[in-house]
């Protein structure tokens, strides 16, 4: 999990926690000093069970980068740590791992933290899991409901 001696940067988001998102408003609404529209490359968007999941690979990631309140840094990464189900750096329990990659804001670099899909996960993913085209959360396609049962 997160220490002291972690660097206070930015947070990349793509999913849940980005601006209007029902994370956002949990955990970071408050708590940041800015938030850009941002792009992560070199990874693919996968669609999960109500979040999506990020995973290195050749494509784009549309998302935000917000910039985190000093005062409540070390403190809200450590929660976004249990949110995401992180232990640490390669623990086998993490669902994600929590990174430093760059992201680009403005068509510039900056290093910044994100949440991938831990390398098992990422493997599954890739085997069997649903992209999300385009590589945005807040523009995928809806999933069609599954078919009624036949009536008797």
């Amino acid at each position: 999990m997160t220490g002291a001696a972690e660097p206070p940067l930015p947070l990349f988001v793509y999913g849940t926690l980005r601006p209007g998102e029902r994370y956002h408003r949990r955990f970071l609404a408050g708590r940041t000093r800015s938030e850009r529209p941002a792009l992560l490359t070199g990874a693919l968007l996968y669609d999960g069970p109500g979040y999506p999941y990020a995973i290195p690979g050749d494509g784009t990631i549309t998302g935000t980068l917000i910039g985190l309140d000093p005062a409540v840094h070390p403190e809200l990464l450590s929660a976004l740590d249990e949110l995401e189900e992180y232990v640490g750096p390669g623990h086998p329990r993490n669902l994600y791992d929590r990174l430093v990659r760059e992201a680009l804001v403005d068509g510039r670099p900056v290093r910044s933290w994100v949440y991938l899909a831990a390398p098992r996960l990422a493997r599954e993913l890739l085997a069997g899991g649903t992209p999300i085209p385009g590589g945005d959360w807040l523009t995928r396609q809806a999933r069609p409901a599954p078919p009624l049962p036949p009536t008797p």
